[in-house]
């Protein structure tokens, strides 16, 4: 709703602005997207793919999916494009909805919004580093206090095998603790364990070997790297060991930014590398970073750190009342004219008297009232009233844009 929109707005607009000093530019994806794409893509045992996708038959031997995810369709605009051929390195940005079949509840919608990155064509530590400052800085910019980083590298598919043969040793003799979800893990995607949130699954997990331990030297040395710069740069992070994030597709690094106003379910934005997807969707091997920011989730934080959000369009700085019913055809041309001269105005639309036609200029906040009676109306004037002070002048019909712009600059 009008009333609503106002952290959202800025949200957005900060994203935009950081984008932009980042160097990123604008990609826009359908919302209908091949359901191949997602199940390639994000990852066959997936939560999304197992159990969220919305998926319909085309009935001509097609599965289309509504897009519960920003990065797939991404990677395949960037290949479509013979980006890959012509120019590797991409910074792309999107906002837009995305659809899962979700039990809704406070911060988890069937349709929901995100903001994210992507950084394609660069193995670079510095690249990982960029997208976590630039995450930060965004919601720096959008007034955010209480967020806090969790970071981790899961390693690269070298060293991974061996921490994936090791803890599906472990957990193969406590399978009877694990949940059902976590059961079939053990097949698929075992390192989605770490992620579950039951808490039975959770206790058995705490007993597990860290990934840290399995890393090779070289993402060990890139894990290494990416700390280094966040320090460097002043960004205070939490290295959680078991972090994995919720996709097939990451690689070295993960990282959430979450937020203590969402309680269990606390992240609000998430990232990292996944240098196997374009290859994976029949490109070659180009290594990418990225993150998604959870716009309804982010909007809750913003809400526990700095109050309900206000209007995002602000009040009209001058409002016309009209003193004759006859008047409003020559108000209404005032008011476009005010608004030519960029001043935000409005005017009474239901027919109100002059009394509360004022009274409604008062509570939507207008600065200034431009009054127009029979007087002003014969004498080619209009009188301003400063709802403030109630200090009133009168100016020519002509002057009257001129001069609520004069008073919007604050000029003397």
């Amino acid at each position: 709703m009008p009333d609503q929109w106002g952290h959202w707005r800025a949200l957005h607009e900060a994203a935009v602005r950081q984008f932009e000093l980042y160097g990123y530019g604008e990609l826009q994806t359908p919302i209908i997207e091949e359901t191949r794409l997602f199940v390639k893509g994000t990852g066959e045992s997936t939560e999304i793919v197992e159990k969220q996708m919305y998926c319909l038959d085309t009935g001509e031997g097609q599965s289309i999916a509504l897009r519960p995810e920003g990065t797939p369709p991404a990677v395949r605009a960037y290949l479509e494009r013979n980006l890959h051929k012509q120019h590797p390195f991409q910074k792309f940005w999107y906002a837009g909805p995305m659809f899962r079949r979700e039990r809704p509840q406070k911060g988890r919608l069937r349709q929901f919004h995100q903001i994210g990155v992507e950084a394609i064509g660069s193995v670079s530590p510095l690249l990982d580093a960029e997208t976590l400052l630039l995450a930060t800085d965004i919601y720096r910019e959008a007034g955010l206090k209480q967020w806090r980083v969790c970071l981790n590298s899961i390693g690269c598919e070298r060293c991974r095998p061996g921490y994936r043969e090791e803890l599906r040793r472990r957990l193969s003799t406590r399978r009877e603790e694990l949940c059902e979800d976590c059961r079939r893990r053990l097949k698929r995607n075992v390192l989605r364990v770490l992620d579950c949130k039951m808490e039975d699954c959770r206790a058995v997990v705490a007993e597990l070997p860290e990934v840290s331990d399995y890393l090779c030297n070289e993402c060990r040395e890139h894990h290494g790297a990416v700390k280094r710069v966040l320090t460097e740069h002043d960004v205070q992070y939490e290295e959680d060991s078991r972090l994995v994030r919720g996709l097939d597709y990451y690689t070295r690094t993960v990282y959430e930014i979450k937020h203590p106003a969402l309680g269990a379910r606390d992240t609000i934005c998430g990232g990292g590398r996944y240098d196997g997807l374009v290859e994976e969707l029949g490109g070659p091997p180009t290594p990418c970073v990225g993150f998604a920011m959870g716009v309804e989730a982010s909007l809750l934080a913003m809400e526990a750190d700095l109050g309900p959000a206000t209007d995002s369009g602000g009040p009209p700085a001058v409002f016309i009342v009209s003193f004759e019913e006859a008047a409003r055809e020559r108000c209404f041309d005032l008011l476009e004219a005010l608004r030519a001269a960029g001043v935000p105005a409005d005017m009474d639309f239901e027919g109100r008297s002059a009394k509360a036609q004022m009274r409604l200029a008062n509570r939507v906040g207008s600065a200034y009232c431009f009054l127009i009676g029979e007087r002003e109306l014969s004498a080619g004037q209009v009188l301003i009233r400063q709802m403030a002070g109630g200090e009133q002048w009168t100016v020519p019909w002509q002057e009257a844009p001129r001069e609520a712009a004069r008073l919007l600059r604050g000029d003397p």
